[in-house]
Formats: structure tokens, sequence, C-alpha cells
């Protein structure tokens, strides 16, 4: 049975305005407040809030997962916002009225750590706005509706920047440092240090604003920290450690240091089982995604003669652990079932149906998953201390090994080789279309080499915009995505079949993709005795050269184009209403 956690981590409710002034957290200020333990936790536990709900995790959904609507980042479509828009202020109140009144709290130790707590969130706060937005003004007390500072101009980024380092230093200072899943600890801190000085080192690299090497140097001491100190590891247990560590119902807490917490018993549940397994929203992987996975012995798949022209099952074939923990493919079977399954096109756009995540048929329908959703865990660490300093250019073997390398051997896969990486990088991670075209320099090979593996161990956590963000790489959103390859239908017969398991023969796991307005008749086809799914060209499955064969295609971009605007689109607008609140001294985001 899953431990029960009095912390409910209810979402972040977002108001339209600045509103910094918060009269039922005031009224729980006065003076028979904030005296001692309990009313500390109490009172710091609201600040969960922030962290973000299942949803926002497994429902990825920039170039790596197709789903059935795009998001308007994706599209190209956000305008300016009239109110709300992500201008959210409320929990920084909380966090500004606790820091101003736990001083009551006479026991120096206690009022300490949960000082740390709260600096902890308030570090997380701006982080998120500074992602968003980008420069924001910085409050660190709780103003009322009349006080002069309410609606002061942004605050430039290099002091925004200073105030979080030296907010989520004092948490790493100040937390406890014994193992939870379900509370911020000084292992958490170092994790999001790690993560919030990737971002803006990487960031301001990329985006060309000075002083990035002393951001990314901060986020390799604080993985350095982390690494030699805290009592996590890469979780290898079993034959699927991979998949496993997702499915569990708690935590794993090997490598695990913050989830969010899902009990059925409590009715606090998600949606995931139904996401990637029933008809809806029919999230699918990205072709140029599982192309980027390599064979099982290290070397590139994109490497193989015809890679672009195999089928599902010969492409599946000695590829990366992973990928068979991540989609389906062949031979897969439901967790606790042994019926063998292929990919469902009524549950996925492009053939690779997501099963990262995904449990037992006991939660499969909605909101009747509770598997525990991962916050921060020892893998995103070691991949920004990798990276950091690879950017940095202090990046060694020795390096790769105490990182990359744990990683992989999760799944038995070889590490990184730096000099082999770096003297041919991969053409197809370095071109446009299926790769990051902004890379260069000495370590571009291993760049690269540890922006796969990224893309590859984080899939569907919930990073892959913000990455692409930092990393300049927005004009992916405007390529055409793509799903498996399909051969050309018979010209006579009009219809094709994929053998889905490669047994060479036409069974119930095999899938008829035909032309024309009706299914062709097993009666005059008996080769088709066996197939139950039939998928019509055009209406149900789109190829790329039609008869042809080619590509499933997902979002033609020959009928609705996708744009990215370049200067702008890398931040999101600041509502309007906020615009003129503030009477001129907060002004729109560049070109919006």
């Amino acid at each position: 049975m899953k431990t029960i956690t009095y912390i409910t981590l209810a979402a972040t409710l977002f108001v339209a305005s600045c509103d910094l002034e918060r009269t039922p957290q005031d009224t729980l200020a006065g003076t028979n407040y904030f005296n001692n333990k309990a009313e500390l936790e109490a009172y710091t536990n609201g600040f969960y809030a922030l962290i973000p709900a299942a949803e926002n995790i497994y429902g990825e959904t920039s170039d790596i997962v197709i789903p059935t609507a795009l998001t308007s980042e994706v599209l190209g479509t956000r305008t300016v916002p009239a109110s709300g828009g992500g201008w959210s202020w409320q929990m920084l109140s909380d966090i500004n009225t606790y820091l101003k009144n736990s001083v009551r709290c006479s026991d120096a130790s206690v009022r300490e750590e949960y000082d740390g707590v709260a600096r902890f969130f308030r570090a997380y706060f701006y982080f998120e706005k500074v992602k968003r937005f980008g420069e924001v003004p910085w409050f660190d007390q709780p103003l009322t509706s009349t006080d002069d500072k309410l609606y002061e101009a942004r605050t430039p980024r290099n002091e925004l920047m200073s105030n979080i380092l030296a907010d989520i230093n004092y948490a790493i200072d100040h937390l406890s440092t014994t193992k939870s899943k379900y509370r911020v600890t000084k292992w958490t801190a170092l994790a999001l240090k790690s993560r919030i000085f990737l971002f803006e080192g990487t960031f301001r690299k990329y985006h060309g604003i000075d002083g990035y090497d002393a951001y990314l140097t901060e986020a390799v001491n604080a993985s350095k920290q982390f690494m030699d100190n805290s009592p996590y590891a890469i979780y290898s247990k079993g034959t699927t450690p991979y998949r496993d560590l997702f499915a569990s119902n708690d935590a794993k807490d090997t490598e695990v240091i913050l989830a969010r917490n899902y009990n059925l018993g409590l009715n606090i549940v998600h949606s995931v089982n139904q996401y990637f397994i029933s008809g809806g929203s029919k999230p699918g992987l990205n072709k140029k995604i599982v192309d980027s996975y390599l064979m099982s012995d290290g070397t590139r798949f994109t490497d193989q003669a015809g890679y672009s022209t195999m089928t599902y099952y010969q492409e599946m074939q000695n590829r990366d652990p992973r990928l068979a923990q991540t989609v389906i493919a062949p031979g897969y079977t439901r967790i606790g079932d042994t019926q063998i399954l292929s990919p469902s096109f009524a549950s996925t756009t492009t053939g690779y149906q997501l099963i990262k995540w995904v449990t037992d048929k006991s939660q499969d329908n909605y909101n009747k998953s509770y598997n525990d959703m991962i916050l921060f865990r020892a893998a995103e660490v070691y991949l920004n201390y990798a990276e950091a300093k690879a950017e940095l250019g202090t990046l060694t073997q020795s390096d790769l090994d105490a990182s990359v390398l744990k990683i992989r051997q999760r799944v038995g896969m070889p590490g990184i080789n730096m000099a082999a990486a770096n003297a041919a990088p991969d053409a197809y991670l370095a071109s446009a279309e299926t790769g990051y075209a902004n890379v260069s320099g000495a370590n571009k090979g291993v760049i690269l080499e540890i922006r796969r593996e990224r893309t590859i161990e984080l899939l569907c956590e919930g990073f892959r915009y913000a990455d692409l963000m930092r990393w300049k790489e927005g004009k992916v959103f405007e390529q055409q995505f793509r799903g498996i390859y399909c051969p050309a239908l018979d010209p006579t017969k009009k219809f094709v079949v994929l053998d889905m398991n490669g047994n060479g023969m036409n069974d119930a796991l095999d899938i008829c993709i035909y032309a024309g307005s009706t299914a062709p008749s097993k009666a005059t086809y008996p080769e088709l005795t066996a197939i139950t799914v039939f998928l019509k060209l055009n209406e149900n499955v789109e190829l790329a050269n039609g008869m042809a064969g080619g590509n499933v295609i997902v979002h033609d971009i020959h009928k609705n184009a996708r744009t990215w605007t370049e200067n702008r689109d890398y931040l999101y607008p600041i509502p309007q209403d906020q615009v003129t609140l503030y009477g001129g001294r907060l002004t729109q985001n560049p070109n919006w």
C-alpha cells in the first residue's frame, strides 16, 4: 500500500492580476501563528501547490509527442492575452508572508529548515517566471494594494538570478539531508539548482547574453555535490527497470528525489493510462525521435543502410532497450497481462504508441491512474552535469563515465566515447530537420550526443519545451511530424498489410491500409482473414506519398503551416491588463 502523507499537492490556482495581498493568509499571520514547528510546517505545506500536476508531466507535446491537437506554442498562434497568461503572483505573496513572520518561532533550527522550504519554492517560483517571461519584478516582501512597490518595473536578469541563487543556496544549507519522496530536502534543492543554472547558462549561451559560463559553473558544482554526497543512484532492478521506474505506484526512492504523491484511496488520481491507451488525444512519438535511439551496441541507427524505409518490425530490432520500454514494440504485453499487442492507431497519431508511465489495466479509465509522478530524479542531475561541463569546455571522459554511462548501464547500453563523438559529430543530430543546427565548436559532437541522451532518458517528463527554448531551437516546430514507414500499396489490390510482428504471416497483430471507399473483402482476399484492423488511406491514416507509401504524416504542413517567430516566441507575452496596470513601467516582451 502506498504511504499516505498529509500533504495534498493541489494544482496551483492562477489569478488574472498581480495579487500580492492575500487576506486569508494575512489573517493567519497574527501573533498567535508561526510559533512552532507544526505551524511552520502547516503553512509551508501550501507551497507544494507550485509543483506541476501529472498532466503537465506526461502530457508533453512539443516536437517529441504528437497529439491530435497541437498547442498554440507549436502552432505559432499565441496572442497577447487580455489577462491571466501565467502572470500570477499569489503563491509568492504566501511565501513572502511566511518569511516575514517565521521569526516568531523561537526554535532557530526549526525556523531555518522551514525557511529553507520557503526559499526553495521562491527560487522555483521565480525560475518558472524567468523561463516564461524573461525579466520580471522581484518582490521579497508581502505587499498591500497601496504599496508603492507593487507595480515596480522589471528587475534586471542578473539581479533576478543572484536572488534566485541566494534563495536556493539557503535551502541547500538548511534543508534536511534525510531522504523523502514527497518533501523537499537538501538533495531536492541541489537538483533544482542544477536545473535552474543549466537552463540559465545555456539560454544565455545560445541567445547571446553575456555571463553564461558563471551560471554553467553553478550548475556543475551543484550537480557534482549531489553526485558525490547524495544517497541516490540509478534504479536498475529487474529486466525492465526503465519502464518500472515510471509505472510504479510508489516512487522508487533509489533514484527519485521528489515525486508528486498520488493515492487511489484518497482519490488523488490522474489519467495517464487513458491518455496513452484509449482514443482521444492519440499521442504518438515523432519519427525523428525514434530514429535517434541508438542500436543496442551503441552505434547509430541512422548509419544503418536503408534506415529511413525500414518497417516498424525491422526498425525495432536490436535498439536501445529504452525504446521498447517507451513505446509499444513487437512482443509487447501490458503489465500484469500476457496478451501480445501491436500499436493501436486508435490511440496514437504516428503508430509509435507511448507506454512510458502506463500501468496495469485496472487504471485505464479516466482518473483511475495513481502511479506517482516523478519531479526530480538522479538521472536528470547526471545529465545536467554532463551537459554543463560540455558547454563550458571542461568535460572529460571520466565525467561522462560518472554520469551518462551510469544512466545507460541501467539498460545495458555502452556510454559515450567523447573523442569519437567529437571527431565525427552525428550528421543526423546536427541537421536542422532532425537535430540541432545551432551547436558548434570543439565539443559539438559530444554536446549532440548528450542532447540525444537527454531527449531519450527524460522523454515525457515535461522538459522538452524548456530545452528547445534554451537551445534556441524553436524552429523545429515548423517541421513535418512523421510516423512509421509504410510500403507502397499494391496497385491492383489497392492495399498493403503491415507485418507488425515480423512473422511473415497476416494475423491479428497486423494492420491493413487500403485505398478506396470500402475495406477489401476477406472473401476476395483470403489472406486478410485474420486481419482485424483496417485503416482507410487519407481518412484514418495519411502517407507521405499516398498509394506509393512513405511515412505516416501527422498535421501536414502543406495544408496547415506552422510558424515560429525567432525574435518573439522564446518568451511569452505579458497580459495586456498588467501592462496597463503598471502604467508604462512594465513593457511588453519584444515583438508581441
